[in-house]
């Protein structure tokens, strides 16, 4: 779980004295609590909505109450990205207000055609795990869970594509807008550059390292091209890592505002922090072949035990994230035999 928003911290009062104010709503997931952002302009602009539930709608309802506000008032609903803790209520709070909600391009039709991406994600996952070694009862129980889940999400057409490096206009400020996919493949970030500050979605948080979870490229569309996908596994960590090079390069950035846990100023730190831990772990990875050849999911029962069962699909990404480092720095092999991958010290 992650840490939650301070309010009442240096930090809150530089993001309220911006006219940026926190509203956490909770989440049904480990992560904890999921941070929205109203920014209180023209428009009134809520970014990300909580998931699709009657506690968070409540919350948020209460929120918005304790600025003055109410959900009709909200005129722009943005999305960060993908991930259903922050898209689930963007279709109910839309109805509700009249809201235009904005996103980046590529995230429209996962949006706007929700369940059928859901179950396209759930084959994708499907052919990658089999591929890496989990077994069939683990699978079939994930995909049990994960239809579980999906409720928690919701259609929402979106109105208004946003490119990257964009921008949104209010009649008080600016915000830059800039792609960062790893995370998921939509992560968007937004700065308000004359008051130093960037909503961060959960491109990188202060508590909790973002898993690079392993996703359907957005380009491809549905239905998807079944055959191929899990052949052409996006290497997501190096994505990941390629944004937050990028992220670390920008100007002018003050504060971030994370999707979850509280705000932070120093990011390149952190940044730095987030690039040792993978280091680190693909070393302890690469360490653990040594005790001979595996696949992905028999490192991840290595390194976490039960966990790599219980969390499978996390555990996989994670550990095929790194493979993909070690392999491209020549360290570690693969082999695939009767459709099944093996990893092995180079």
């Amino acid at each position: 779980m992650s840490g939650r928003w301070e309010p009442g911290s240096p930090e809150a009062r530089q993001a309220e004295g911006a006219g940026i104010f926190c509203l956490p709503v909770p989440t049904p997931f480990l992560v904890g609590p999921v941070n929205l952002y109203l920014i209180d302009d023209d428009p009134l602009t809520l970014v990300d909505t909580g998931p699709n539930s009657g506690l968070s709608a409540e919350a948020l309802v209460d929120g918005l109450a304790a600025l003055g506000r109410r959900v009709d008032e909200i005129g722009r609903i943005v999305l960060t990205h993908q991930h259903m803790d922050h898209i689930g209520l963007a279709g109910v709070l839309a109805r509700r207000s009249g809201a235009e909600v904005v996103a980046i391009e590529g995230l429209a039709e996962c949006l706007g055609s929700y369940t059928e991406w859901m179950a396209a994600d759930d084959a994708f996952a499907e052919r990658v795990m089999a591929r890496h070694g989990i077994p069939d009862d683990v699978r079939l129980a994930l995909q049990a869970v994960s239809s579980s889940f999906r409720g928690w999400g919701a259609p929402v057409q979106v109105d208004r594509l946003l490119a990257g490096e964009a921008s949104l206009e209010f009649a008080g400020r600016t915000l830059e807008v800039f792609v960062r996919p790893g995370h998921s493949p939509s992560d968007t970030v937004f700065l308000d550059r004359d008051a130093g500050i960037l909503i961060g979605g959960d491109h990188l948080l202060a508590d909790v390292s973002s898993n690079p979870l392993i996703s359907r490229r957005l380009e491809w569309g549905l239905p998807g091209r079944a055959a191929d996908e899990a052949l052409e596994r996006p290497h997501q960590l190096e994505i990941y890592l390629e944004s937050l090079a990028q992220t670390e390069a920008m100007e002018g950035i003050e504060l971030v505002l994370g999707g979850h846990g509280p705000a932070f100023r120093d990011y390149r730190a952190l940044i730095g922090e987030r690039r040792g831990l993978h280091e680190r772990r693909a070393g302890k990875i690469r360490g653990l072949l040594e005790e001979g050849p595996a696949t992905a999911h028999g490192i991840a029962e290595r390194m976490w035990g039960n966990v790599a069962v219980t969390q499978a699909y996390l555990t996989l990404s994670e550990v095929l994230g790194h493979l993909d480092l070690l392999i491209a720095g020549g360290a570690v092999t693969s082999e695939e035999d009767d459709g099944v991958v093996r990893f092995a010290c180079a």
